[in-house]
């Protein structure tokens, strides 16, 4: 089953089932998160959550995308209560992505070293056996619900940042249950979008290269996730593909599996609020920044999987300057 949020004609959140090129609205709901939490509640799955309430008929799907009614597959009411994080080095490939993009700029073998070092790390206990703790991979922290883009819209480019870089992912979505408990709701394509030159200027400017924008969805795809997914992740600028390149995801082709990267990620007390919404992604191991190429305003990046529907578009745009940048005001 794969489920959309969108606005309808009377401009009302709902949530609907895509099947083919119709959706059939969920009778009663106005979220993936409360529809979620009612099926925690009733100890049954999202599947089941949805065949209880039932569906009615409703909007063409491509209409829905074209007026730039789909909404993100799942958030929070309060932006503050969706947390935004990733782990990356997790896919095969990725390190050499990684060391590729800083080579292009000054060596620094320190950081290079680290880079290779997690990413052993990850290929020898990145997929413990069942009840086992793997080696941790590396995490960082993206924003909350405030940085998140609707499918189809535009990617804040900030005043200050140095580069407007894709990153084609899978995301994990996820709602905490009333006992503290995470639960997978399922996964969504997702666009990670960081700045690389930032990154590759000095690898302890990661934490800063993440703060930005991203976007996920259209689409949750409930239910596990195929060991092999094949995608392409491309970028267009003036009608033409600029760039265009596949990529491959699922655990056949990651050095962690999913459950240690969930592990790593929810061991922490204070992402177990009851409530909140998690979002993850889960790393790449392809850039169109590690083949030299520079995004700019006006641009689009698409990202899409078959088992995943519709793909994911963005493009960026430039964003207004921050109201006094830099500066602080003493009171």
């Amino acid at each position: 089953m794969r489920l959309i949020q969108f606005e309808d004609a009377a401009g009302q959140r709902r949530v609907g089932v895509v099947e083919g090129a119709q959706v059939h609205t969920v009778r009663a709901t106005t979220s993936t998160r409360e529809l979620a939490l009612a099926a925690i509640r009733a100890g049954h799955g999202l599947v089941q959550q949805v065949l209880a309430r039932g569906t009615d008929p409703g909007p063409d799907y491509a209409g829905l995308l074209e007026a730039g009614r789909v909404l993100p597959p799942l958030d929070h009411e309060d932006p503050a209560h969706c947390l935004v994080s990733g782990t990356g080095l997790t896919h095969l490939g990725s390190a050499a992505t990684r060391d590729k993009m800083h080579q292009q700029g000054e060596q620094d073998e320190t950081s290079l070293t680290d880079t290779m070092r997690i990413f052993k790390w990850g290929l020898e206990g990145g997929k413990p056996a069942t009840g086992e703790v793997g080696a941790q991979p590396e995490w960082f922290y993206k924003g909350d619900g405030s940085i998140v883009v609707r499918p189809g819209a535009d990617l804040p480019l900030p005043a200050f940042a140095e580069d407007a870089g894709e990153e084609p992912e899978l995301v994990g979505l996820y709602v905490i249950g009333d006992d503290g408990t995470p639960h997978r709701l399922g996964y969504a394509l997702g666009n990670e979008y960081s700045d690389h030159v930032m990154e590759r200027r000095n690898y302890l400017y990661l934490a800063h290269s993440k703060l930005r924008a991203c976007a996920y969805g259209p689409e949750l795809r409930v239910g596990e996730l195929p060991a092999h997914l094949q995608g392409s992740s491309r970028i267009w600028r003036d009608g033409k593909v600029l760039w265009e390149r596949e990529f491959l995801s699922g655990e056949q082709n990651m050095c962690h599996s999913l459950q240690n990267l969930e592990f790593h990620h929810f061991k922490y007390a204070q992402f177990q609020r009851p409530g909140d919404v998690h979002v993850h992604y889960f790393g790449t191991a392809t850039l169109s920044f590690a083949d030299g190429i520079k995004a700019a305003p006006g641009d689009t990046f698409e990202i899409a999987i078959t088992e995943f529907g519709a793909p994911l578009r963005n493009g960026i745009v430039e964003a207004q300057a921050p109201r006094v940048p830099g500066s602080v005001a003493i009171l």
